[in-house]
């Protein structure tokens, strides 16, 4: 009769613990049934309507501060390294990596979508990386999803290149007509 108690009793338990377990997790994922899901990197809602243009890389390096990217750049330290002749990490070294052929850092094996891109890193190809490396290169091993701000973005990307590539920056684009009007 004890036995049967006891057992009885951990059932009881173990249904008031899975309740309670419902409960909790319930309260901590809930939604609104306005909002469903979570957001996910470079997927556009259809309710969002048309998406506002991008910022020009040239635009955004011009008022990019190359000391802001150094603090960004200590997101990448746990995969690259920046100084001339560093080895490799995780990642390739990205010491000159500004106007280097893509995939080109010896002895680093590269995903087959890196070597698949060719060209070199340019500044525009650099911003479009850093937005989303698996958007640009669907199916490469670096498994970091993109920095969202263009002005961490430009301010990194400015401090890539005083990091052994020192290439001139882009003029800006010239202002619309409408903006020149307006002043």
């Amino acid at each position: 009769m004890a036995e049967r108690n006891t057992i009885l009793g951990w059932a009881l338990f173990s249904g008031v613990v899975l309740l309670g377990v419902t409960l909790v997790s319930g309260e901590y994922f809930s939604h609104d049934d306005e909002k469903k899901g979570y957001p996910i990197a470079g997927v556009v809602s259809e309710d969002s309507g048309a998406t506002p243009a991008a910022v020009p890389i040239a635009t955004l390096l011009a008022k990019a501060d190359p000391a802001k990217g150094q603090a960004v750049f200590a997101k990448c330290t746990s995969c690259h390294t920046d100084a001339a002749g560093a080895a490799a990490l995780i990642g390739p070294n990205l010491y000159g990596v500004v106007g280097r052929p893509v995939g080109s850092f010896p002895g680093f094996a590269y995903s087959d979508a890196v070597k698949g891109l060719g060209g070199k890193w340019d500044f525009d190809r650099l911003n479009q990386w850093l937005t989303s490396p698996s958007t640009m290169a669907p199916g490469t091993k670096m498994g970091f999803a993109g920095i969202d701000s263009d002005t961490d973005r430009a301010n990194l990307i400015a401090w890539l290149n005083t990091q052994g590539s020192n290439l001139p920056l882009p003029a800006p684009p010239a202002a619309s007509a409408k903006a020149v009007a307006a002043k």
